[in-house]
Formats: C-alpha cells, structure tokens, sequence
C-alpha cells in the first residue's frame, strides 16, 4: 500500500497519474496547502522541504520498514521500479527518460511555477517578471513542441514517467497565457494525454480532493502560497 500525501497541483497530479495507471494501490492523505498543512511536523518528518506529494511505501521491495519518498521526480522514479513499468529497462533508453523527466523538474515546472507566481499569486503585480516566465515558458514550450516531433510520446513510442510528469504543466497552458495550439505536435500530444482513463480518473480525484470555496484570492490563502517571509 502506498500512502500519497498530496493536494491537487501539476506536482501531485503526476503521481495519481501514475498510481491510476499502475494500479499500486494507494490511499491519499490530503495536504490542504492553502491551509499550510505542509509546514506540519508530522509532514515534515516525510518531506523537510515542506513540499507535497510525498509517499509513504508500506511494502517496500527489501521487505523493510516503511520507505518515504519526496520530490515528485524520485517518487516517479521509485514507483516506476516498484511497478516495473512506464520506464524502460534499457539503459540507453532510461537515460532519455531521465533526461526528459530531469528537464521537467529543474525547468517546466519552476519556470511555468513562476509564471504562476507572479502572474496568480502575487499580491504586486511586477511587469518585468511575468514577461520574463511567461517567454520562459512559451521557450519551454517550443523545447517539447520540438522534442514531439514524429513521436507519440516523449521518450518515443511508449507512454513513460516523463509524460506523467510534463503533461500536469501544460494542463494550466491558458493561466500561463500559452496559446497551445501555436505548439502542434505538443497540442496533439497533450490531447493523446488528456483522452486517456488514467487520465481522467487523476482529475477527478484531484477535483474530488480539493475545495474551490478557497479561492486564490482569498487574503488567508496568498498569506500561505505567498509568504511575505520565508517560513
């Protein structure tokens, strides 16, 4: 069984991506992040960067203690070998996957996360900064618009960790004022993503999960998700 500590963001949707995919069983712990849940010490003893998803494996593969897992891309990474599948096992082949999985996490999501930042978040709205992540993203784009070309998928013909983990960044392209479709093989890409069971079972679970009565523009969740201090 693995616990997923989670809230409905592109960071944890790539791992009920994966979850309904496997199908590993798994249960979800809610981590309310307008609320501050994840400054918690219980979710800190999981995951010190006070960052959600984090998983807990109750049966691990060594047949150990309890594992835990955080950062999206390492859980990505361990469940893909717990389950033996969306990962090849060529190593030539896996070292394109985590490429592409590396390139996601140390560039799509904090560049288009900015764009969020300071074009949903922030309480001044800073000209130079949105200009700057919202061209950073549209590159970030073009990069996987390119990357698609003549392919199914990212890594190739197979549906891959790499996918699950790029595809929850493109799903709010209208808030990082990307017109899609100016990014064709991406759009058709992401509409192959988008029609997939797995898929849709994610986004419901995430709709499920999370409370629209809390807007972002409400003064105690931009105290949160945008601190004046660090926390």
């Amino acid at each position: 069984m693995i616990d997923l500590h989670y809230w409905p963001t592109p960071n944890g949707h790539k791992i009920v991506l994966f979850l309904e995919e496997s199908g590993l069983d798994y249960r979800i712990h809610p981590v309310d992040i307008t609320k501050g849940e994840q400054f918690q010490p219980a979710f800190l003893a999981i995951s010190p960067n006070n960052r959600m998803p984090a998983i807990v494996d109750r049966a691990p593969a060594d047949g150990g203690a309890p594992l835990s897992v955080f950062e999206s891309g390492a859980i990505l990474s361990y469940l893909a070998d717990k389950a033996g599948r969306f990962v090849p096992a060529a190593p030539r082949e896996r070292i394109v996957v985590n490429e592409w999985l590396f390139w996601q996490v140390g560039g799509l999501g904090p560049m288009a996360g900015q764009n969020h930042h300071f074009s949903q978040y922030a309480s001044e709205k800073i000209p130079y900064a949105i200009e700057r992540y919202v061209k950073e993203t549209a590159r970030l784009y073009g990069v996987l618009d390119r990357r698609l070309a003549g392919r199914a998928f990212i890594a190739g013909d197979d549906y891959t960790i790499a996918d699950m983990a790029c595809y929850p960044w493109i799903v709010p392209h209208a808030l990082q004022q990307q017109t899609i479709e100016n990014f064709p093989n991406l759009a058709r890409w992401f509409d192959a993503i988008a029609a997939r069971p797995a898929t849709q079972r994610a986004y419901a679970i995430g709709e499920a999960v999370s409370h629209p009565e809390r807007p972002i523009d409400d003064p105690a969740v931009r105290r949160v998700l945008a601190p004046a201090e660090p926390r």
